[in-house]
């Protein structure tokens, strides 16, 4: 696999996507990406499993609610019951 191509000019569609190219995507093997500015730049990061090392559930539907979904607007009444 060529690593060495470091830049390449993309088109962005009407709806904002980009495609990375396979090279790219098999180098570095993951499903989920985060992209955060800095200055005038974008910076593409691919994660790593450690990046949800130290995240925590704050809802769980099946454990939580029965299995029934809650909606984002009801989480927020709940959690503001609680002075949160």
């Amino acid at each position: 696999m060529d690593t060495t191509q470091t830049k390449r000019i993309h088109k962005i569609t009407s709806k904002g996507q980009i495609t990375l190219p396979i090279a790219w995507r098999k180098m570095f093997n993951a499903s989920q990406i985060i992209i955060s500015s800095k200055g005038n730049a974008l910076e593409i990061r691919p994660i790593s499993p450690d990046f949800y090392r130290n995240e925590i559930t704050v809802f769980d539907a099946l454990r939580d609610n029965n299995g029934k979904g809650l909606k984002a607007k009801d989480l927020v009444k709940i959690l503001k019951k609680l002075n949160y």
